[in-house]
């Protein structure tokens, strides 16, 4: 926007800012279908750092999905334990 557009009050068209917003909601959905969170990996890791500390367990053990239900994020986190010798 020039100085005299500012002065003498001119807005952007309407159709321009519609086309603009458009773009931007359109943007944001393809960045977020079927694509699992970038940070998955790097949790899973530090789960099984974490876990390893009490159990035993390997990253086959631990699973982790993301996934929408009525419109929220939903993580999931499946850990196979070993099982415990009876005494």
């Amino acid at each position: 926007m020039s100085l005299l557009d500012m002065l003498f009050g001119r807005k952007p068209k309407t159709a321009t800012v519609a086309r603009d917003r458009l773009q931007i909601i359109i943007a944001q959905e393809r960045a977020q279908e079927g694509q699992a969170p970038d940070y998955l990996p790097t949790l899973r890791k530090e789960l099984l750092e974490v876990l390893s500390k009490y159990v035993n367990v390997s990253l086959d053990d631990i699973r982790i999905s993301q996934e929408k239900q009525d419109g929220l994020d939903v993580l999931e986190l499946n850990i196979t334990l070993p099982e415990q010798k009876k005494a």
